[in-house]
Protein backbone atom coordinates (compact mmCIF):
# COMPACT_ATOMS: atom_id res chain seq x y z
CA UNK A 1 0.00 0.00 0.00
CA UNK A 2 1.25 3.46 -0.85
CA UNK A 3 -0.08 6.88 0.07
CA UNK A 4 0.83 9.87 -2.05
CA UNK A 5 -0.11 13.47 -1.32
CA UNK A 6 -0.56 16.19 -3.91
CA UNK A 7 -1.52 19.81 -4.07
CA UNK A 8 0.91 21.75 -1.93
CA UNK A 9 2.19 25.12 -3.02
CA UNK A 10 2.81 28.74 -2.20
CA UNK A 11 -0.17 30.97 -1.46
CA UNK A 12 -0.82 34.28 0.23
CA UNK A 13 -2.54 34.62 3.58
CA UNK A 14 -6.30 34.37 3.21
CA UNK A 15 -6.14 32.20 0.11
CA UNK A 16 -7.18 28.57 -0.28
CA UNK A 17 -5.45 25.35 -1.21
CA UNK A 18 -6.71 21.85 -1.80
CA UNK A 19 -4.68 18.75 -1.03
CA UNK A 20 -5.40 15.21 -2.13
CA UNK A 21 -4.08 11.87 -0.97
CA UNK A 22 -4.19 8.88 -3.27
CA UNK A 23 -4.03 5.39 -1.79
CA UNK A 24 -2.77 2.70 -4.12
CA UNK A 25 -2.27 -1.01 -3.77
CA UNK A 26 -4.28 -4.15 -4.15
CA UNK A 27 -7.22 -5.33 -2.12
CA UNK A 28 -7.08 -2.78 0.64
CA UNK A 29 -9.70 -1.35 2.96
CA UNK A 30 -9.18 2.02 4.59
CA UNK A 31 -10.05 1.94 8.28
CA UNK A 32 -9.18 5.57 8.84
CA UNK A 33 -7.28 8.24 6.98
CA UNK A 34 -6.07 11.67 7.85
CA UNK A 35 -3.66 14.54 7.51
CA UNK A 36 -0.85 15.68 9.77
CA UNK A 37 1.63 18.48 9.42
CA UNK A 38 5.15 19.24 10.52
CA UNK A 39 6.55 22.74 10.67
CA UNK A 40 10.18 23.61 11.38
CA UNK A 41 10.83 23.75 15.09
CA UNK A 42 7.41 22.39 15.98
CA UNK A 43 5.98 19.01 16.83
CA UNK A 44 3.90 17.12 14.34
CA UNK A 45 0.20 18.02 14.58
CA UNK A 46 -2.87 16.10 13.55
CA UNK A 47 -4.78 18.26 11.10
CA UNK A 48 -7.79 16.06 10.36
CA UNK A 49 -8.77 12.43 10.54
CA UNK A 50 -11.79 10.49 9.43
CA UNK A 51 -12.74 6.87 9.63
CA UNK A 52 -15.27 4.22 10.36
CA UNK A 53 -17.13 4.95 13.52
CA UNK A 54 -15.10 8.02 14.44
CA UNK A 55 -16.53 10.67 12.16
CA UNK A 56 -14.17 13.48 11.20
CA UNK A 57 -12.00 15.18 13.75
CA UNK A 58 -9.88 18.29 13.36
CA UNK A 59 -7.01 19.86 15.24
CA UNK A 60 -8.01 22.79 17.45
CA UNK A 61 -6.06 25.19 15.26
CA UNK A 62 -8.29 24.42 12.27
CA UNK A 63 -11.15 26.56 13.67
CA UNK A 64 -13.52 25.64 10.85
CA UNK A 65 -11.14 26.68 8.07
CA UNK A 66 -10.35 23.20 6.73
CA UNK A 67 -12.64 20.47 5.49
CA UNK A 68 -11.61 16.87 5.02
CA UNK A 69 -13.48 14.52 2.72
CA UNK A 70 -12.91 11.20 1.00
CA UNK A 71 -14.39 9.29 -1.89
CA UNK A 72 -14.75 6.10 0.19
CA UNK A 73 -12.42 4.18 -2.09
CA UNK A 74 -8.92 5.48 -2.47
CA UNK A 75 -8.67 9.26 -2.23
CA UNK A 76 -8.85 11.72 0.63
CA UNK A 77 -9.02 15.49 0.28
CA UNK A 78 -8.24 18.43 2.48
CA UNK A 79 -9.74 21.76 1.49
CA UNK A 80 -7.93 24.56 3.30
CA UNK A 81 -9.47 28.03 3.34
CA UNK A 82 -8.39 31.25 5.01
CA UNK A 83 -4.82 30.06 5.20
CA UNK A 84 -2.48 31.78 7.63
CA UNK A 85 1.33 31.98 7.72
CA UNK A 86 1.26 29.62 10.76
CA UNK A 87 -0.22 26.97 8.46
CA UNK A 88 3.11 26.75 6.67
CA UNK A 89 4.30 23.15 7.04
CA UNK A 90 4.93 19.86 5.35
CA UNK A 91 1.55 18.13 5.15
CA UNK A 92 1.42 14.34 5.29
CA UNK A 93 -1.42 11.93 4.72
CA UNK A 94 -1.61 8.83 6.86
CA UNK A 95 -3.96 5.94 7.24
CA UNK A 96 -4.69 2.70 8.98
CA UNK A 97 -5.27 0.35 6.08
CA UNK A 98 -6.13 -3.31 6.03
CA UNK A 99 -4.89 -5.81 3.46
CA UNK A 100 -5.26 -9.59 3.43
CA UNK A 101 -1.49 -10.03 3.61
CA UNK A 102 -0.60 -7.50 6.32
CA UNK A 103 -3.78 -6.99 8.28
CA UNK A 104 -4.34 -3.45 9.61
CA UNK A 105 -1.19 -1.36 9.39
CA UNK A 106 -0.43 2.34 9.76
CA UNK A 107 0.94 3.92 6.60
CA UNK A 108 2.37 7.36 5.96
CA UNK A 109 2.74 9.12 2.64
CA UNK A 110 5.41 11.55 1.63
CA UNK A 111 4.71 15.15 2.50
CA UNK A 112 3.60 18.01 0.32
CA UNK A 113 4.83 21.47 1.23
CA UNK A 114 2.36 24.23 1.97
CA UNK A 115 3.79 27.72 2.31
CA UNK A 116 1.64 30.70 3.23
CA UNK A 117 3.13 34.14 2.84
CA UNK A 118 1.93 37.14 4.81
Amino acid sequence: VKLQAFGGGLVQAGESLSLSCDVSGSRFVINNIGWARLAPGKQREMVAKTGKGIGTNYGDFVRGRFTMSEDNTSTAYLQMNSLEPDDTALYYCFGNICTPAQGSVDYWGQGTQVTVSS
